[in-house]
């Protein structure tokens, strides 16, 4: 699951949303609510953390940085596999069949079936 990565122990207040920046440091902002909008993000703490490529970094229930191993991080992508060119066939063009005529004694007999 998840390794802490280290310990900050910051406390939470509600109303903010707490993560980890780009600079590796811990920031909030106020978290959008109905109509209005959330705020700009300030710093709580200054960490400096370096993160890996492939790891989702969080702050955990405690207030410490944590980090999981991302499902979808494209670091075990497949490599492409080329397929060979599959030769198109044409099929056989269905004709549509013609009805035949309807005489007109057989259509208004079929009409008043119908009501």
């Amino acid at each position: 699951m998840a390794e802490l990565v280290q310990k900050c122990g910051v406390a939470r207040e509600t109303g903010y949303l707490y993560f980890i920046d780009k600079d590796g440091d811990i920031s909030r902002a106020v978290m959008a609510r109905g109509n209005k909008k959330g705020g700009k993000a300030k710093k709580v703490m200054k960490v400096g953390l370096k993160k890996e490529s492939g790891f989702l970094y969080f702050l955990d229930k405690k207030g410490n940085i944590s980090r999981a191993v991302m499902q979808n991080s494209g670091s075990g992508k497949k490599k492409a596999v080329k397929k060979t060119a599959v030769k198109a066939v044409k099929k056989p063009v269905k004709k549509p069949v013609k009805k035949a005529a309807v005489k007109k004694s057989q259509a208004k007999k079929t009409a008043k079936r119908r009501k």
